[in-house]
């Protein structure tokens, strides 16, 4: 006699890709946490309800010192999705689970640029991790973005003909356009594209970022604030100037 099933409820399964910021530690650790705690502290909430993936590739470390690291970074509120690049003699029970299988972004030339007046931090504590996409796209924002809301479009470029408020944010796999105040953080490039801009009308910035190089608030120079600009990326500096 065939029985059919027929108590169980089924459970739904689904892949879905997310967009990630990438730690990349360096050692010694403390001093590398020292660097971090100098961003979080210049861009309130830059991880907060954010994920996380901490890349150990090559680092000559230890499940110990490993435990130790996800310790110092739950601290600050940072809390760690998963770990690359771990050997499994570092990984164990109630650990982040190691993520595999990650495809690389491909390279992208960088056009030769003219001369700038600026160039900026060079910091790649915040590289973003994510599958490679298809062609670049774009989208346009006819509202303001407000304080609290995230705009993620890793697929190419975001165009907000208002003002990004404080407390805001855009992430784009492309170029960023602010055709009002940008007053929260941008960044562009997201998915590794490193011809990535960003421009805005007024700059306001609590952060910028091109292909994982950041610059906060306190280290833009005091002539480019409130001035209609354009950034790039020119090797691990971002170069700023303003527009005509």
């Amino acid at each position: 006699m065939t029985k059919v099933l027929t108590d169980a409820r089924s459970i739904r399964i689904k892949g879905r890709s997310f967009l990630a910021v990438m730690l990349s530690p360096d050692l010694p650790f403390d001093d590398w946490l020292v660097r971090l705690d100098d961003l979080a502290a210049r861009s309130a909430g830059f991880f907060l309800g954010r994920p996380v993936v901490l890349d150990v590739t090559d680092l000559p470390i230890d499940r110990v010192q490993l435990k130790e690291l996800i310790a110092e970074l739950a601290g600050r509120n940072v809390s760690i999705m998963g770990i690359e690049g771990a050997r499994p003699s570092m990984l164990g029970p109630g650990m982040p689970p190691s993520l595999k299988g990650g495809r690389p972004v491909s390279d992208i030339e960088v056009p030769a640029q003219e001369p700038a007046q600026e160039p900026v931090a060079e910091t790649r504590s915040n590289r973003s991790a994510t599958e490679s996409r298809s062609p670049l796209q774009s989208i346009v924002l006819r509202e303001p973005v407000r304080s609290g809301q995230s705009v993620i479009f890793p697929e190419g470029d975001v165009t907000v003909i208002g003002s990004v408020a404080s407390g805001a944010e855009i992430i784009a796999g492309g170029s960023v356009h602010v055709y009002g105040t940008l007053r929260g953080r941008a960044m562009a490039g997201s998915v590794g594209n490193a011809s990535a801009r960003i421009f805005c009308r007024k700059l306001e910035a609590e952060l910028v970022a091109i292909d994982g190089i950041y610059k906060t608030a306190e280290d833009m120079a005091p002539n480019l604030r409130g001035q209609s600009v354009q950034l790039w990326l020119d090797g691990d500096s971002i170069m700023a100037e303003k527009l005509i």
